[in-house]
Parts: C-alpha cells; structure tokens; sequence
C-alpha cells in the first residue's frame, strides 16, 4: 500500500509557431490545426510527427526548441515506456528461436533472487509482458536522492532486495495491473539471460538492424547535441531520466526518423529480422478492459489500433498503426502534456481531439469566488480549493488527487489532464452557484451550501518551533516516510513521490489538502514524536520513526 499522490502543476507560456519542416499531406488536416493551436496556446513547446501511409513516410514538426530552433526528424526524445515494446520485441525473439517460453519462471532467469509467488504459483514471463504479474506499478524502497531523477540510483541490489520482501495482493495471472516494476525486472531478466546488459541487448538485437542510429539508452555526442529539452508540470525545464535496473520498462531516447524505422518494421512494411518477432509480440493475449487487449506491451483497441504511449518527466509519446489500412504514426513531445489523441486522430478520422485552452490571468481575489465543495453525484463530491504558496485554483474529486485548474475566461477553466474543463454558474446577484464538468458530455454540480458540508479539518496554525518537532524520517513496512519543514508548514514525501504539504488541525493532526488523507503522530514517554499513522483510504497505517527525535 503506498499513499496515492500526485502533484500536477502548471505554468502556459507563449510560444511562436514554426512552419512544417515537410509536406503535411500525410497529416491530417485537423490534427495539425490542434498541432498549432496547442503550440500557439503554450500547452506544449514542440511536437513531432512521423506518418507512414503504405510505401510513404514523412515528418511533420511544430513548435521551437529552447534555443529557439525547429525541431526536425532527427531531434532526440525520450520515448518512455514505448520502451517496453522493445522489451517485448526482445522476449519474443527468445520465445520464437525457443530459447524461452512464456510460461516460464521469470525466477529461473535470475540467479539469487527471490521472487514472490502466491499459493504455488510463480511470475511468468508472459504474466509480466501482459502487465498480469501481480507486482505494483512501482517497487514500494524505491526512495530516489533525486526525485527529479527517480530512476537513476535504483540499481539491481534495490530490486533483489524488494522482491525478496515482497507479498503479492493476488495471484499471478490474475487481473491486469500496469507495471514499469514487472517491464523493468523482464527487461533485467533477458539481459542477465543473455550475460548482457539491457543497452547492449535492445542496440545488437533491434537498433543496429533497423538501421537506428540515433537511438540508444545512454547519450552519445551526437544525440545530446540533438536533444530536445523536457519541460514538466510547470513548464519549467526537467532533468533527464537515467534508468538503471529497470531500463526495460522506459529508458530508450530516440528521434522521428529512427521510430520511423522502428514503426515501419512493426508494420510488415520494410525487410527486417525482427519481423516474426515483432508480429508474434502483437497478437492480442489478454484483456485490459473493455476497450483493449494487451499482447507483449503493444494494445490494441477495438478498432484494430495497435499502440503504446510513453512518458517521463520531461516528455511524451505515442506510437500506433492501423495495419489493415497500412497507415501509422509516433508523436514526439518535450512537454508532460496529453498527445495521445493526436496520435489516435491520426489513424482514425473518427477520433476525438481534445480543445486547446489559453491560460489568461484573472485577479487573486476573484479566484476566492470559486473555493468550495460541489455535488457531481450522492458519491462523488468535487472540492475546489486554493494551496499555500502556490498559485491559482486546485480540483479533487472523491477519492481522487488534486490537479491545478486554469482560467481560460471568467468562470471558465479547465486541466492539463484528461481533457477537462468546466464552466462556473452565478445567480443573478453574481454568486457562484454551481459548476458544468465538460468531460465525456456536461454535468451539472451545484455548490454546496456551509449547512451541507461534510465535516472536514480545519487548518491551525503552528510555529516553526512545534512544526519542527515532528520532522524526521518514519518507517512504513512498504516505504520511508519524510517529514521536512518548508518555511512555514510541513512537507511529507513517501518514497519516490513528490513532497506535498500538510497542514496542522490539531494536537498531533495533520492533514493534506493535495489528496483525501490525514496524519496522526504519536509521541513516547518523554513527549516525544516516535510514529505517525496515515488515514487513508478506510485504513490506518502506522510508521514507527527511525531518526532520533529532536
């Protein structure tokens, strides 16, 4: 169990708009209008298309660079967990010259691991590349020094040392769960099957015979002078991700030209040895849910598209074909903004593209007019709220975390995420009564009044002298919890998240505005903080301190 938190924040900059670096025949005409209107709006800074239709292939790129030059197909991108396609690619390799099979032990290729089974049975390769292992999306000591780079220091003794210790919530096979753990540890498997390291493995076995040349794991000269800066949640520059023992599952940096090739391959369209391979790691294998089944990595939906998406602290991607109409894409995108769409809307007319919204600044005051709690159903209630120190109007929905929420107009906003927006209602005496969540059709949520409030904390305040008291470092069965003093108020970071602030309610109460949970700290004989216990969920999980206290 781990404590459900997100931090999403953003900041829109005005960005000018650079022509096609080639005939945008192959892209369809409303996918680059949305291209340039969410360049123009700053919801990213560049983005770059490849476009296979049968036996032609082109890119198409929007937006500038940093320094203020045009991305073209050779500018380099991370590419995330499209990574995992080359994983799968990888295993079914092995499974077809039958060196492997999928229903083998994952434990039978790793010497002196522990890998946790249930009631007898075991993680099979085919169960981690069908995202059915058991395993959580991310290892529970994985506690990175930073968290800008989260990957970076989780090396091979870290995963030896989580699985040794890990309980499965279900049986292997069970249900789908998405996990970067259960692709990084297939991905180490077949590296230490091969007595091999996972960049050397996806550059002879799939880079070096597509013709890949500026694709690899690690940086070269050449592709760092290519690289397209990311940029995060704010906008703001965001470092790149070295991913050591789980590279299987997101490490790989590439460019359009080179996922071009990489994608025609996939597609049957071009000679390669890896076709076979690539074919038999598509087969759908088992359900996702009712829209896609998943085979090795790659998804296909109800209409026949095969896809993965990608993404990492500084960029997004997308990688898709319709084979029957010989038609595919990628999409590269140096921002953490949603392009998932684009890249459906390519291969399906039909497809729905999101808006694109323009951040305006609307005075400090008038965001007050909107704080409050709002009825979207008997279940589920929407909480707009504002956060200490930072900016703007935040959003949480019933056992959901918090998103920043942008004015696009007065009474207008919307998210960065999942194509939201929403629109405010006033009575006639100008009062917000209400709220229109635009997302999949409109619903209505009326504001509720002080007399329908559910009861909730409410935030004291404390000085830097008490605040400090209950600073330190808490042991969970399932990750560190840390507690640090920012200014005036207290930050708690859980592993590998983000460090979000917690506000005081009472003796020893805090709570956090970002996520529905709460924190009780438990002091010892001499009145000194020892444990914390979280509430969250309908559970209570208690984190004895590890540090000595102050």
């Amino acid at each position: 169990m781990r404590l459900l938190l997100r931090g999403f924040v953003a900041a829109w900059l005005l960005l000018s708009l650079a022509g096609a670096q080639a005939d945008a025949e192959l892209l369809p005409e409303r996918v680059e209008k949305a291209a340039q209107e969410r360049v123009a709006a700053g919801m990213v800074r560049t983005l770059v298309f490849g476009v296979v239709d049968g036996d032609r292939s082109e890119v198409t790129v929007f937006g500038q660079l940093d320094d203020g030059k045009t991305p073209d197909g050779d500018t380099v991108y991370e590419i995330g967990s499209i990574t995992k396609t080359f994983t799968a690619t990888l295993l079914a390799r092995e499974v077809l010259a039958g060196r492997l099979k999928l229903d083998m032990p994952v434990a039978q290729l790793l010497e002196g691991f522990k890998v946790p089974s249930r009631d007898g049975k075991e993680i099979t390769l085919g169960a981690l590349a069908t995202q059915h292992s058991g395993l959580p999306r991310l290892p529970t000591n994985m506690q990175p020094a930073d968290p800008a780079n989260p990957y970076a220091d989780y090396d091979a003794s870290k995963l030896k040392a989580f699985l040794a210790a890990y309980e499965l919530p279900r049986d292997p096979d069970a249900s789908y769960e998405y996990s970067n753990l259960g692709f990084g540890l297939l991905g180490y498997a077949l590296a230490q099957s091969e007595h091999a390291s996972y960049a050397a493995m996806a550059g002879e076995g799939i880079f070096k015979p597509l013709g890949m040349t500026m694709t690899e794991l690690a940086f070269a000269d050449a592709m760092r002078a290519h690289l397209a800066p990311g940029h995060d949640d704010d906008g703001k520059p965001a470092k790149n991700w070295d991913i050591d023992a789980l590279a299987g599952a997101g490490a790989i940096r590439s460019t359009a030209n080179d996922m071009l090739r990489y994608l025609r391959a996939n597609m049957g369209l071009d000679p390669s040895p890896l076709a076979e391979a690539m074919k038999f790691a598509q087969e759908p294998r088992r359900d996702m849910n009712k829209n896609n089944r998943i085979g090795l990595a790659w998804m296909t939906n109800a209409r026949g598209i095969v896809w993965h998406n990608g993404g990492t602290g500084g960029y997004r991607s997308f990688l898709g074909f319709d084979a029957e109409r010989r038609r595919g894409v990628v999409v590269l995108c140096d921002t953490t903004a949603g392009i998932d769409d684009l890249g459906f809307a390519v291969l399906n007319p039909q497809a729905r593209l999101l808006p694109a919204f323009k951040a305006v600044a609307l005075p400090d005051a008038s965001l007050d007019d909107y704080v409050g709690t709002y009825r979207l159903t008997d279940k589920m209630l929407i909480k707009i709220f504002r956060m200490k120190d930072k900016e703007g109007l935040y959003a949480r929905a019933t056992g959901q975390a918090a998103i920043p929420i942008f004015a696009s107009a007065p009474n207008e906003f919307f998210a960065r995420v999942g194509g939201i927006s929403a629109s405010f209602t006033r009575d006639t005496a100008g009062a917000v009564t209400g709220v229109v969540l635009h997302q999949n059709g409109d619903k209505p949520a009326p504001k509720l009044s002080a007399a329908e409030l559910p009861p909730e904390p409410k935030e004291i305040e404390l000085d830097a002298a008490a605040l400090g008291e209950y600073v330190g470092k808490y042991k969970f069965d399932f990750a560190v919890f840390d507690v640090v003093l920012n200014g005036d108020h207290l930050e708690a970071r859980l592993g590998a998240q983000p460090a979000f602030p917690v506000f005081a309610s009472g003796g020893d109460q805090f709570f956090y505005k970002i996520v529905d949970a709460q924190l009780t700290f438990e002091r010892n004989a001499d009145r000194k903080v020892a444990a914390v216990i979280l509430h969250q969920n309908g559970r209570d999980m208690r984190a004895s301190r590890v540090d000595a206290p102050q």
